[in-house]
């Protein structure tokens, strides 16, 4: 059970609700440490002066912030803490607002806000009731780990949620950010029609488990691998089409492909193409994923299994040629 990050009061008017802030969403991107290449020594990172090349203590370190031509107005860590916006343990809503009048871009970070004890349940259960009806998300400020956040808290089912938001000066302009700003287009009423039906043929009702990080997926299968003591067989590029010119005949073929859409972003699946360490027959993958490859990545298949002829075969003979190869491998390896 996860412990609570933050914790205080949820306020609006008069009402004082307890609550404990949780984290909504974790990271589970793979973290690698570093190493120096063919060795297993890590690499470490210090806190070096650049004039004297010497270590600093952390407790020697101020911060500054610089103020052109090189120059810096150097500010002592005592000297922030003056000017902290202190231990707040307050959550203090000081509006509530209609959810389709905030642009997503302000949207930060999701935390799940629960009562902290026996007490606070009605307290809650009255603010989370009351927005559902009134159909409003709160505005509120709150500090935590010493940096005031402005928030939106909202109800989703049973619970109240907190979305830390950037403030105002903190969203970028995009007429001041983009060189190349896009520009208004007229077209004609068949074009338009189509791309919305482009559209409509892709709509399906929103449903997180049709998407995955398949990179993630990826990296892990390549890791699980290496653990095995197998070589990862080296793809060639993926084939892509060429460039298309004519916008209305690329959307007139999106449009007949639409009707094999599938929602979400999985495609078939394909496992790594890996090889032993001493250089035995290909495995992973069975023949079935053969048909998913690309004439490029068969005839890099054809070429780790030593296929005699693979230069001038077309996509099928290559396909047949590697699965003939690799049932020969797995023949001479039972």
């Amino acid at each position: 059970m996860a412990r609570a990050i933050w914790t205080g009061a949820l306020t609006f008017g008069l009402v004082n609700v307890p609550v404990g802030l949780y984290s909504a969403t974790q990271d589970k991107s793979v973290h690698f440490n570093q190493f120096e290449r063919g060795t297993s020594s890590r690499i470490r990172y210090k806190r070096i002066n650049e004039d004297t090349g010497e270590e600093v203590d952390y407790d020697d370190i101020v911060k500054g912030e610089e103020v052109g031509d090189g120059r810096y107005v150097i500010v002592a860590p005592e000297e922030l803490e003056e000017i902290e916006p202190g231990r707040s343990r307050v959550i203090d809503i000081s509006d509530f607002v209609d959810v389709a009048q905030i642009d997503p871009v302000y949207y930060g970070k999701t935390y799940y806000l629960a009562p902290q004890d026996e007490g606070a349940q009605r307290a809650y259960a009255l603010l989370l009731q009351a927005m559902e009806r009134a159909e409003r998300v709160g505005i509120a400020t709150f500090v935590m780990r010493s940096k005031q956040y402005l928030a939106a808290v909202r109800p989703q089912g049973d619970v109240l949620t907190l979305e830390t938001m950037f403030f105002a000066d903190e969203v970028r302009d995009p007429v001041e950010e983009i060189e190349q700003l896009p520009v208004r287009h007229s077209f004609k009423s068949r074009d338009l029609d189509m791309a919305v039906s482009l559209i409509d043929s892709m709509s399906t009702d929103w449903d997180p488990t049709n998407y995955r990080d398949t990179y993630r997926d990826r990296v892990n299968e390549l890791i699980e691998a290496k653990r095995r003591g197998e070589e990862v067989v080296t793809e060639g590029a993926p084939e892509t089409a060429g460039n298309v010119v004519d916008l209305m005949e690329a959307l007139r073929a999106s449009v007949e492909a639409a009707g094999k859409h599938r929602p979400g972003n999985r495609g078939p699946d394909r496992k790594l193409a890996t090889r032993k360490a001493d250089g035995g027959p290909t495995a992973g993958g069975s023949d079935e994923e053969l048909q998913d490859m690309s004439k490029q990545e068969l005839y890099d298949l054809a070429q780790e299994l030593d296929v005699s002829g693979r230069s001038k075969m077309t996509r099928d003979e290559l396909l047949d040629a590697v699965a003939t190869a690799r049932s020969a491998g797995r023949g001479k390896a039972s």
